[in-house]
């Protein structure tokens, strides 16, 4: 009996999985890549001593989950547009050690490139795409 019931429920139809943007895709790239190297940067701004510690570890730590939640938002406009203001968040962390200004600049001309590239690409496929 459990051998036909197991039979009916593999027959079943699967959804096929969402197929996701080149935005979204090329966005989270750099928004995970980026919270790895801020995780980073947090140590080195609480090493360097340039913030108290609990603001450097949990300002750090703040901003890296921040970028990795982004990264699962990025199929919604909302959350490109989230992920730009965050990149304002990592500039501004030059303020209190200024190689981050580099660091920061580096990360937002990856982020324009990736959405740039991204949302043009999207529009070559769906105008060739039926």
């Amino acid at each position: 009996m459990e051998l036909t019931m197991a039979r009916t429920a593999d027959r079943t139809p699967r959804r096929a999985p969402r197929r996701r943007s080149l935005v979204e895709s090329l966005g989270a790239i750099v928004l995970i890549f980026e919270s790895v190297v801020m995780f980073l940067a947090a140590l080195a701004i609480f090493g360097l001593k340039a913030l108290p510690a609990e603001q450097a570890l949990i300002g750090g730590a703040l901003l890296v989950v921040a970028l990795f939640i982004t990264a699962a938002l990025l199929r919604w406009t909302w959350g490109v547009v989230l992920g730009s203001v965050l990149q304002v968040g990592v500039l501004l962390t030059g303020l209190f050690v200024p190689t981050m200004w580099l660091v920061g600049a580096i990360f937002t001309l990856l982020w324009a490139y990736a959405v740039y590239t991204g949302i043009t690409l999207d529009k070559q496929k769906k105008e060739v795409t039926p």
